[in-house]
């Protein structure tokens, strides 16, 4: 699903609220700026959104939902409970990377956020990560390993995989694979 499957204006009021979130974080865009680039005045956004922690969560589901809809599809038809963990941080770090900027909503930081907002988008946030909770607890690991600290090891590298990857060195796919086998090699 994208953002303009709504057929109003709400959709293009998150696009650019998510281009905004994605490059500045929460605190650098206002509502004047989104609303401009959604092409309408500033106070029509309000129709659409209540308040600016309003759209951040409308924002940050459609991240949530993108992420989630391209690692269930790189899981379909995957045994290998190995196979499956590289598929899905594959997955994962393509969306993070790729051009639509909802996904890379998820990994703004969240800690300036109001109490009540950052709870719920961290909410929507562990749904998300107890797939890979569930990926973790399926591996072939040591006794004593910690799949916890494991499964953050690794959505931390990939997470901060966009502060640094440029295009045209190694491929996301390339990225992925070799954090899933430094996991695995321990």
């Amino acid at each position: 699903m994208t953002a303009r499957d709504a057929g109003n204006r709400r959709g293009e009021i998150l696009e650019a609220a998510a281009r905004h979130f994605a490059h500045g974080g929460f605190d650098a865009a206002s509502m004047r700026d989104i609303a401009h680039d959604a092409g309408m005045l500033a106070g029509s956004i309000y129709y659409h959104f209540r308040s600016k922690d309003e759209l951040i969560a409308a924002v940050y589901a459609v991240g949530v939902e993108q992420v989630v809809a391209a690692v269930e599809t790189a899981l379909e038809g995957k045994r290998d409970p190995w196979a499956r963990v590289e598929a899905a941080a594959v997955a994962h770090l393509e969306a993070l990377l790729a051009k639509s900027p909802f996904p890379a909503v998820l990994i703004v930081d969240l800690t300036r956020l109001s109490p009540a907002l950052r709870r719920r988008l961290v909410g929507l946030r562990d749904r998300y990560e107890r797939r890979f909770a569930e990926l973790m607890a399926a591996l072939p690991l040591p006794s004593g390993a910690d799949r916890g600290l494991l499964r953050l090891q690794l959505l931390g590298s990939l997470n901060w995989t966009p502060t640094w990857y440029r295009p045209g060195g190694a491929k996301p796919a390339e990225i992925a694979r070799s954090f899933v086998r430094a996991l695995r090699r321990g």
